[in-house]
């Protein structure tokens, strides 16, 4: 690597940062007292010839604690599984399933009190075709393959999928006669199928309410949809039926290492012996590597926010596909786009899976990497922004909106590896989008390796099929009377907005991985995520986990520890306050 070039345009942003080679990285160390300098800094040090970019500069009079559990056991204590899994994000239950495929113990801990929190329950759940990718990145081979493995992966885990194209549409005639045509011969050389341009008229026909400047489109038909929450629940839920192991509440405080080798991974609940780690850690992937002595990259997170709108504003956009485009933004929109720094594909309009009108998101760089704060500033500009591609949206529609965490490096690829510097390690980092269309290929390769590592053999009795209760909001009325006369809990209505049943509630209980808190039961079937946001049926629900659980209504968490949402004497177990 060419150190003296690196050092000279990272010296153009800052002159007090020491630019330094270490092992086979570029590492910058200081301190600065703007994190956009910093983030600039680490773009500047990204060399091709390098391993990848150590950004140490501290953030000065910047502390962020990683969120840990309270809970503290020794239930993991002495533990010896052949791959231990840290994280449990799309990444890591993926990987879970996939490694249950072998006759090895697999335990995957997860610090949060349920699977996919992170960034996979705060993105929007598309399944990208590749397009805005390039040739030699890790991001398209993954995407390639993960994109053409979807719709039989959620035939098998029983998640709806819908193969909805994504649309790039052009307000002038240049745009047509030049970008589309470059736009079709890039699909071409990367490999993305079903690409093809369309007229206005062509777009009419497909979508009923076009934008009026719109002067041709280019449509992708292999892009596709799925709820990302539903599908990492139901990955880790198939892997535990196959014989894996979830721990929740569960985080790693770091690692024994000797003669390169892992020897032992320390957690709040005891210390495990794995022969494999696998780094799945999202936003504290680079943590979790630096542990491990593997480092070669960092984690600045990116935050965006989403907004949804009511299902019933769903006429006016999107009959099957995504709105991206190629417009003129209004001034004030320009300006704030200009704000908002970071690589980002500039959000779009598009259906969700369940119907509902999903908007975003913004993409802003920040040095948390578990703040998912939300702005009243951020939910106005990104509506003055898309209101080009949707001109009906109106912040009158907006019923929740919410932000998430990428986990981008500098380099803006995926960490997809066997340990450099560490021998039982395997990195999946870096899996920001499109890391839901990818995580399932990246799965089967981490499974090539680990059964090469360990010589495992597959499982004969791998059931690749979860079981679970289809959605009743869904079935004809014939199916539904079925499930109400073998139980008629599933004809007791919960939850209006969405359909949902007290059936499915406690199906959601008895599951193989059941979180007994509202937002568990939200993410698995749905109560609460209507137009009243919970208003009427979560008093329903707290009442239906504290019955099926055998706890006080007061114990329920909404979510995370310490979200109780009555209060009493719970320490005491009293009589709550009046």
């Amino acid at each position: 690597m060419n150190l003296k070039a690196i050092a000279k345009r990272v010296h153009k942003i800052a002159p007090s940062v020491k630019v330094e080679e270490h092992r086979g990285c570029v590492r910058l160390t200081g301190e600065l007292d703007s994190w956009d300098a910093i983030y600039r800094c680490g773009v500047a040090a990204v060399s091709g010839k390098s391993l990848g970019v150590l950004n140490d500069i501290r953030l000065k009079g910047f502390v962020e604690e990683m969120k840990k559990p309270s809970l503290r056991d020794r239930a993991l204590e002495g533990k010896r599984p052949d791959v231990l899994i840290v994280g449990g994000g799309i990444m890591g239950c993926a990987l879970a399933r996939e490694l249950s495929r072998l006759d090895i113990s697999v335990l995957l801990i997860e610090k949060a009190n349920d699977v996919g929190t992170g960034a996979s329950s705060r993105n929007d759940g598309c399944i990208h075709p590749g397009i805005d990718l390039h040739r030699g990145q890790l991001k398209l081979h993954y995407v390639l393959r993960g994109n053409a493995m979807y719709e039989g992966l959620c035939k098998e885990l029983g998640c709806d999928f819908e193969r909805w194209a994504q649309t790039f549409m052009f307000s002038t005639k240049w745009e047509r006669y030049i970008i589309a045509p470059l736009m079709l011969l890039k699909g071409k050389l990367l490999g993305v199928p079903d690409m093809s341009f369309k007229t206005p008229a062509e777009m009419r026909e497909l979508e009923p309410h076009p934008p009026k400047w719109l002067t041709g489109a280019v449509y992708m038909a292999s892009a596709g949809v799925v709820s990302p929450y539903k599908v990492t629940i139901a990955l880790a839920e198939n892997a535990i039926e196959n014989g894996a192991e979830v721990s929740l509440n569960t985080v790693a405080e770091g690692m024994e290492l000797k003669d390169g080798r892992i020897v032992s991974v320390r957690t709040n609940r005891g210390t495990v012996y794995p022969k494999i780690v696998v780094n799945a850690a999202g936003a504290y992937s680079d943590v979790i590597a630096e542990m491990a002595g593997d480092r070669t990259f960092t984690i600045h997170p990116r935050k965006g926010t989403d907004l949804i709108l009511d299902k019933k504003k769903a006429y006016y956009a999107l009959s099957s596909f995504a709105r991206s485009y190629f417009a003129p933004l209004p001034p004030e929109a320009r300006e704030e786009s200009h704000a908002a720094v970071g690589h980002t594909k500039g959000g779009g309009v598009m259906r969700t899976v369940d119907g509902n009108i999903l908007v975003g998101p913004n993409a802003v760089e920040q040095p948390y990497r578990e703040d998912t704060s939300t702005s009243l500033s951020d939910v106005m500009s990104i509506i003055r922004k898309q209101k080009v591609a949707a001109e009906e949206l109106s912040a009158a529609d907006v019923i929740t909106y919410f932000s998430g965490v990428r986990a981008a490096t500098y380099e803006e690829d995926f960490v997809v590896r066997k340990g450099i510097f560490t021998e039982n390690v395997i990195e999946t980092a870096g899996i920001q989008s499109p890391g839901i269309t990818a995580a399932p290929a990246i799965a089967c390769d981490v499974r090539d390796w680990v059964k090469e590592m360990l010589g495992a053999k597959d499982k004969k009795d791998f059931d690749p099929v979860r079981k679970h209760t289809p959605r009743l909001a869904g079935l004809s009325p014939k199916e539904r009377e079925e499930y109400i006369r073998r139980d008629p809990a599933y004809g007791e209505i919960v939850c209006r907005c969405e359909e949902v049943s007290k059936g499915e509630i406690i199906d959601a209980l008895d599951s193989p991985l059941k979180v007994c808190t509202v937002d568990g039961i939200k993410r698995r079937v749905r109560p609460g995520m209507g137009r009243c946001q919970g208003g009427f049926c979560s008093p329903l629900v707290v009442k239906i986990i504290a019955e099926h659980e055998g706890m006080r209504e007061e114990d329920v968490l909404k979510g995370d520890e310490g979200s109780f949402i009555l209060y009493g004497d719970t320490k005491k177990g009293g009589e709550a306050d009046k």
